[in-house]
């Protein structure tokens, strides 16, 4: 992966959450809107990676696997968008949005910690790539 600086990594979330706030909360909000892309999230099937993205947590039915991939789509789909919006790379696009993404957790939800272990949310805020504000 590579090293953003703290500069970098500003500059493109504050991009990410202007290109958000026009096109991102169709389609990241959507699979909230979804019964089994809920019940998979309170279930603790699938959590907030670092990436940006959302990952399968354990072995988990193909419905789940299924779901998760056609998520990620999406959102690629999104960070491509915001990325040449925003003169920035997908990856860096997808980091700087995994800033909210994981601040937006609630407690008893999965995230993937930096050194990639699937871990339940607490009380506090769940520790994010370097540069989130």
């Amino acid at each position: 992966m590579t090293r953003l600086s703290m500069k970098s990594l500003k500059s493109v979330a504050a991009a990410a959450a202007a290109m958000l706030l026009v096109t991102g909360p169709v389609a990241l909000h959507a699979e909230g809107r979804s019964p089994e892309y809920a019940a998979a999230r309170a279930a603790g099937q699938v959590g907030e990676q670092q990436d940006g993205y959302l990952g399968v947590v354990g072995n988990q039915p193909a419905s789940v696997v299924a779901m998760v991939r056609d998520i990620n789509n999406k959102r690629r789909a999104v960070y491509t968008e915001g990325a040449t919006a925003s003169k920035s790379t997908v990856q860096e696009y997808a980091t700087a949005t995994a800033c909210r993404l994981l601040a937006d957790t609630k407690p008893g939800e999965k995230y993937q910690a930096p050194d990639g272990s699937w871990q339940t949310r607490g009380a506090s805020m769940p520790p994010r790539p370097s540069g989130c504000k």
